[in-house]
């Protein structure tokens, strides 16, 4: 075995298969049958899927690694297997129960045989890496720049500074190649190219400002080379004396035809577009090789008497050093009319979703591109002279004064001193554009090489932009743009948007003028060198599980160096250009997180703020808790929290922004796979969200009520960040409920001081749950299940509690100038303080006045009890009268039932004995009355029920007495009396 696993081999288990291996039957609740196939397969009513039956005696449903089970694309002609849940392999084949279906079903419905096709759909048209990426990105590499500027460029800059700038500008392009490949690399690539890599990778949020940007300036781009191609071919025609109307109007109509011919090509398919990449390419290796033979060939007198003389060490030696002239001569005035040429590295990533493999083609051919445009755009400069007149009659005569001759010229029988003195040459690398030209073997092919260049360049945006746009209209993020996603043909081509990119070119094309407009486009390009270098850093630094790159020639440390040159760069380029990029993409980004889309790509950024939030939690152990940074954490039993908005509403108002809320939901019954969904569905903080209520939410699954709050008491939160207070709402319809509940309800208060909690009980006169109106307005998008007296709320659909309309609370909207009645009746350790003057410091509370009641002694308290209303007693009496222990023995015929047994039931000794605290509770609801019957909000110290000693029932009397017949809400508030307030400053 170990010479195996060195080796790399890969045994097929199957030959290792028991002789005795049987296939049993196995079945559903539902009736069907799941029966395992000879294959290693397990049917299900005729579907089929994997199991793993060859490491034992008998088949299981039990499946070996597959690779459907971790795609999500689809192969013509075979179902796709999907992986057996744990229930189903955990439970026992013989309970009455329902697993969930082993196969896949397509948009709810599956398909019967007679509508599936019975030919596969035509395969598209995809490219190597050779043809769809290396010689795509090489085209838009090369351009007019190489033709017309990097000669001008070796004279202002000299041989070795122009090849630092070659280098710098190909380190940064390499390096965002690296990236750009490691990124490609983890995982399946489809269309959409840099928006595509960048949305994936850092979110929705900045890929989508990138995304539109980026098909925004491909589309500029391709007004950009076009009408320098019409530049060219009117120069051309202006030297052969022929004009259509006007220097300006006829770069504007040979733009217009020929961005037209260039659409046409683009319609005709990604495969006649490649083809005529193919033959651009062919174009520009001719005019190089003609070129290179042309500075091979001696030089003629005329060819002489404009600088050029092939290969001389002097010439190569003078040509070295800088020689800067004009306001742009400076090392980055001369980087930043050559970088703009380097920007072509991501054509071919740009076409992604056209490649057989996207992992293999953009790593390889980005790279290998890069490479041999930077061999090539490194040869230059050695053969012609900075300045030369252009007279064949500039010859030094024989005889002459040689020392009166300048420069280098003067050694092969020239003299150019005259214009060299007056700066009046026109021809050299200094002076003429046209020196590629002059220099090769046959001009013509040249001027064939820019065309090429330059409509290769323009093919390549056109394709370019409509397919970045494409993926951005399908994920939806901006609003409008969806109708240009539309794609037609077998490849999916984007006609609407191949049309908005050719409108958008030709209003560009008819300004005739990008010479403002350029530096902009060049930093929306450096915008996405940047962020695709720091999606790399980002997803490297994250130490995410999920960033398992193949392509491993990459570092996270040379990426963000990528990412901040980038930036660097833009400014160099043009200051005020880099701040309308950024500024754009900060636009744009702001409108993503305001409107916060429901895509989920496992970006970087969540990988991230899961780390951020990691360390804080860690760092927080470090740090003792101390009175001045105490925060009401609470614990919210909201059920399902769209079932007591007013509840979650109220807490949400002074936890916001401010401290821990948590919606607690108990689902009674036993851990089944239908309970453990109702727990964990994540229509719950759908609903939170969109109600704006800044909450956690966690959902348990237990026998009773009870068990579930102690699971949620003991088990809710992470480290110092767990909840403090207990907050629920008032058990309104006590008195019709078992008494087993009552003990429950009760009970939940006890096990909360037990564990050092503070507890708050909201009480409205509407009531809180709106279970049974929810219920009425749903059509059926959930059910309510009464299980042992306690409501289990069912979703049916993930999106149902985000389409029911959304109830209206009180505490939604601003209160009016009224006052928060606080009865501070007990010490607590200031919690019933704390509460109202943190909702005051809220905007909806902030009209409000805060009345605080302040109890004296005990003692003193008794004098008013003899004020106490006969009336309230005897209401007080009959309440209770069902739970005393008199009238149950009267009902039951005498049966002597103690309560031990009942531990609900009260004794006429317990009674008797809590008599005085009944009576205070009679009278403190009378003062309430007289008090705050116009109050916005009453909060009042809640009283103790000594455990063991009060009786549930007793104890939830005590409870409705105090805030009954409230018109306000009432908040009954408990703190655990340890301080939360101090006067000191340490």
């Amino acid at each position: 075995m170990e010479e195996t696993l060195q080796s790399n081999e890969v045994i097929n288990l199957t030959t290792f298969r028991g002789q005795y291996s049987v296939s049993p039957p196995l079945s559903g609740g539902d009736g069907r049958g799941y029966a395992v196939e000879e294959n290693g397969g397990y049917d299900v009513n005729g579907v089929a899927s994997r199991s793993s039956a060859v490491l034992s005696g008998y088949d299981t449903l039990d499946s070996p690694p597959s690779y459907d089970f971790y795609a999500n694309t689809e192969v013509f002609g075979r179902t796709r297997k999907i992986r057996p849940s744990l229930f189903q392999l955990h439970s026992n084949p013989e309970d009455d129960s329902s697993p969930p279906p082993l196969y896949e079903e397509t948009n709810g419905n599956k398909e019967s045989p007679e509508d599936e096709p019975t030919e596969p759909p035509p395969e598209p048209t995809r490219f190597g890496w050779v043809q769809g990426v290396m010689v795509r990105c090489m085209l838009n590499i090369w351009g007019v720049i190489l033709y017309l500027r990097l000669p001008w460029i070796t004279a202002q800059a000299g041989i070795g500074l122009t090849w630092i700038i070659i280098l710098l500008s190909s380190c940064i392009t390499g390096i965002t190649g690296l990236s750009t490949s490691a990124i490609a690399t983890n995982g399946k690539v489809r269309g959409g190219g840099t928006y595509f890599l960048i949305s994936r990778s850092l979110g929705p949020e900045l890929g989508g400002s990138i995304g539109l940007i980026f098909a925004f300036a491909n589309a500029v781009a391709v007004a950009m080379h076009t009408v320098g191609f019409a530049e060219t071919v009117q120069a051309l025609m202006e030297e052969n004396g022929s004009r259509m109307v006007d220097p300006i109007n006829d770069i504007r109509i040979i733009g217009v035809i020929t961005v037209t011919c260039l659409l046409a090509i683009s319609l005709a398919g990604m495969e006649w577009e490649s083809k005529a990449q193919v033959m651009f390419f062919m174009v520009i290796m001719v005019s190089f090789a003609n070129y290179i033979v042309g500075t091979i060939i001696p030089a003629s007198p005329q060819k002489q008497a404009r600088g050029f003389f092939s290969y001389r060490a002097d010439i190569f030696a003078e040509n070295f050093v800088p020689n800067w002239r004009g306001p742009e001569g400076s090392f980055f005035g001369m980087f930043s009319i050559f970088f703009p040429s380097a920007t072509g590295i991501l054509a071919g990533a740009n076409i992604s979703g056209d490649l057989k493999d996207p992992n293999v083609a953009i790593p390889r051919g980005t790279m290998l591109a890069i490479f041999w445009t930077t061999v090539n755009l490194s040869v230059s400069g050695s053969c012609v002279l900075r300045d030369a007149s252009g007279h064949i009659n500039d010859t030094i005569m024989t005889g002459s004064a040689a020392g009166d001759c300048l420069g280098t010229a003067c050694s092969y029988g020239w003299n150019f001193s005259e214009c060299i003195a007056n700066k009046t040459c026109s021809y050299g690398l200094s002076n003429y554009y046209q020196t590629m030209s002059m220099v090769s073997g046959f001009a013509p092919l040249i001027a064939a090489g820019i065309f090429g260049a330059t409509l290769s360049s323009a093919l390549a945006c056109l394709v370019s932009a409509p397919k970045v746009f494409q993926c951005l209209c399908k994920d939806k993020l901006y609003p409008v743009i969806g109708f240009f996603g539309k794609g037609y043909g077998k490849n999916d081509e984007p006609y609407r948007s191949y049309l908005l990119t050719y409108i958008i070119a030709v209003c560009f094309i008819l300004i005739a003028e990008l010479n403002t407009i350029a530096p902009i486009i060049s930093n929306f390009f450096l915008c996405s060198y940047a962020l695709i270098n720091f999606s790399c850093f980002h997803a490297s630094i994250t130490n995410s599980p999920g960033w398992r790159p193949s392509f491993r020639f990459y570092s996270k440390w040379a990426s963000l160096v990528g990412a901040v040159v980038s930036v660097i760069i833009m400014f160099l380029l043009t200051w005020w250009a880099a701040l309308i990029a950024i500024g754009i993409v900060l636009f744009l980004l702001g409108y993503v997180l305001y409107k916060k889309p429901s895509v989920n790509w496992g970006s970087s950024v969540q990988a991230g703020s899961y780390n951020m939030a990691l360390s804080y939690c860690m760092g927080l152990n470090h740090v003792e808790d101390h009175i001045k940074n105490y925060r009401p954490q609470c614990l919210v039993l909201t059920g399902p929290p769209s079932l007591r908005p007013a509840l979650v509403d109220f807490v949400g108002t002074f936890t916001k922004n401010q401290s821990l809320m948590m919606c607690g939901n108990v689902i009674i019954g036993g851990p089944s796979p239908e309970a453990v969904d109702a727990a964990n569905s994540s229509s719950h903080v759908t609903w939170l969200n969109k109600r704006r209520i800044k909450s956690f939410y966690q959902g348990v699954v237990a026998d009773d009520l009870r068990t579930g709050a102690q699971i949620l008491l003991q088990g809710a939160g992470l480290g110092r960040i767990r909840p403090n207070i207990l907050v629920m709402g008032f058990k309104r319809n006590w008195n019709k409920c078992p008494p087993t509940s009552i003990e429950n309800y009760i009970s939940i208060l006890h096990d909360a001081f037990d564990l050092q909690y503070g507890v708050c009980i909201l009480r409205m006169k509407e009531g809180l749950d709106l279970s049974h109106q929810m219920q009425a307005h749903s059509n059926g998008h959930f059910n309510i299940q009464i299980n042992g007296g306690s409501e289990i709320f069912h979703p049916m659909d993930p999106d149902s509690l985000t389409a029911l309309p959304q109830p209206t609370t009180i505490f939604q909207t601003r209160q009016e100038k009224k006052t928060i009645d606080v009865y501070w009746l007990s010490d607590d350790g200031g919690l019933t303080l704390l509460l109202p003057y943190l909702l005051k410091r809220k905007k909806r509370w902030g009209r409000c006045k805060v009345r605080v009641f302040v109890g004296g002694e005990i003692q003193h308290l008794f004098v008013t009890l003899y004020l106490v209303h006969f009336n309230s007693v005897k209401k007080f009496e009959d309440m209770l009268g069902p739970y005393r222990v008199h009238a149950i023995q009267k009902s039951r015929g005498g049966d002597a039932q103690t309560t031990g047994d009942c531990p609900w039931m009260v004794s006429d000794e317990e009674f008797e004995k809590n008599l005085a605290k009944s009576f205070r509770q009679i009278r403190l609801n009378e003062v309430l009355k007289d008090y705050s019957r116009d109050a916005a909000l009453i909060i009042i110290t809640m009283p103790v029920g000594r455990k063991g000693a009060c009786p549930s029932t007793l104890y939830m009397a005590w409870l409705e007495t105090l805030c009954r017949d409230l018109r306000p809400p009432v908040l009954l508030v408990r703190g655990n009396q340890d301080s939360v307030l101090t006067f000191y400053c340490q």
